[in-house]
């Protein structure tokens, strides 16, 4: 059991950080108002949880302009689907 504790990802510990790898692992992208609207966030609160997810390299994203507006998507990188992955299957084993 406690082996299986040290596979957890203290990163993915917040909800919102959980939701924001949970809807970025199963998208190629998604904008920033849409996580907004799904994870039922504010501004700030998924700007910072966002920052936090940037620093460890699990997300990335890209900025544009559509139609003269900023937009900023976000993506799950290589790393982040990784740690992602291992953190389900490691809850996974301890609910079996």
């Amino acid at each position: 059991m406690k082996e299986l504790l040290s596979h957890l990802d203290k990163a993915f510990e917040n909800r919102v950080r959980l939701g924001i790898m949970a809807v970025l692992v199963v998208n190629d992208s998604v904008d920033f108002n849409t996580l907004k609207e799904l994870l039922g966030a504010t501004d700030g609160n998924l700007a910072t949880h966002l920052k936090s997810l940037e620093k460890k390299k699990y997300v990335s994203y890209v900025k544009k302009f559509v139609k003269r507006k900023p937009q900023t998507s976000y993506s799950a990188t290589h790393k982040g689907r990784t740690a992602f992955t291992k953190h389900i299957e490691t809850i996974e084993r301890l609910l079996s």
